[in-house]
């Protein structure tokens, strides 16, 4: 095994048991499954971009230590915000302690508060939809589609938003992403501010639905990619969160075997997922790992974790672990 730095040190030494111990075992067989060969997907729900995940997230990229992401419309976009108007974003660490009023204040001053983080309207949202926009326009003017992120590439890969780093680019991953063109998947894109600005065009007549390319394309991508990449040791799944960002592509494993009878298709070849969602019934993001044995995502043998805590801890931690850092 490489040196191990500080931080995974003070880990193995200090992280024995309970939630402690399943991240370092997540964090040993996620090394384990990438030296055997496989391959990782990251999952990001909830707004671990607007958390600043690229400190870390960046540099597993960087390294191959993930070969693809899903990710919801708000982690997509969410990091470039963060890169262009870092400095503009409003810390709230009273945030439990705000009436109603002092909500609606931070409303008309133009900043959108997550938890304690306010991100701004104008420097964040606006920067980035005159600029997405261009990209958008110009597919369309030239007759060809794109999915979500492929936008998001062109619009930083342009060069048109380097005047307004505000932050080391090192440290988005949207930025590590684009430079090695690293498969995205965004199921869901339309619930997000740059799908409800893209809506909001096809509402004018300024754009067409159709110039944005869907989720069911997503699938059908995703299907392919699956096919070309789950031999040997296979892909794992490291989900962050519930949601449509894990729900999605968990699924098109059942979805090849089942609807369309492919018998080769290979179960997901790990599993881990970091959310403080308590085990309940009904609940998928709830639900423990062993449950998707039955719907055909997991074999039994499938190495599963689940780390039952605040990602915005666990993740940095398990990807300093994986780092070596």
């Amino acid at each position: 095994m490489e040196t191990k730095g500080v931080i995974s040190k003070f880990i193995e030494e200090n992280y024995k048991h309970f939630n402690a111990a399943a991240l370092v075992d997540a964090s040993k067989a996620y090394v384990k499954h990438l030296d055997e060969g496989g391959k990782m997907m990251i999952t990001l729900a909830g707004a671990m971009s607007t958390a600043e995940l690229g400190k870390t997230l960046a540099e597993m990229i960087r390294q191959d230590k993930v070969q693809i992401i899903s990710c919801t419309g708000a982690n997509l976009e969410e990091d470039i915000m963060n890169l262009v108007a870092h400095t503009h974003y409003e810390r709230v660490p009273h945030y439990r302690d705000l009436t109603p009023d002092d909500e609606w204040e931070l409303l008309e001053k133009g900043l959108n508060r997550v938890t304690d983080t306010c991100i701004p309207e104008e420097e964040a949202f606006r920067r980035l939809q005159s600029n997405i926009f261009k990209q958008w326009k110009t597919a369309q003017d030239k007759g060809e589609r794109y999915f979500p992120h492929e936008y998001m590439y062109k619009m930083l890969l342009s060069g048109d938003l380097e005047k307004y780093y505000e932050i080391d680019p090192k440290n988005s991953w949207m930025l590590a992403a684009a430079e090695k063109n690293l498969p995205i998947i965004v199921p869901g894109w339309e619930d997000s501010t740059m799908g409800n600005i893209f809506a909001s065009y096809c509402i004018k007549g300024e754009l067409n639905p159709s110039t944005m390319k869907s989720g069911i394309e997503y699938m059908m991508w995703l299907a392919d990619w699956y096919r070309h990449n789950s031999s040997g040791k296979g892909v794992g799944f490291y989900q962050i969160g519930g949601g449509i960002a894990g729900d999605f592509p968990i699924c098109v494993v059942p979805m090849m075997y089942q609807d369309l009878e492919w018998e080769d298709v290979p179960f997901w070849s790990y599993f881990c997922q970091v959310s403080d969602s308590t085990t309940s019934y009904g609940s998928y993001s709830g639900a423990v790992p062993n449950e998707k044995i039955t719907w055909g995502k997991l074999d039994k043998d499938t190495p599963k974790f689940i780390v039952e805590s605040d990602a915005t801890i666990v993740a940095p931690l398990m990807f300093a672990w994986i780092l070596g850092y």
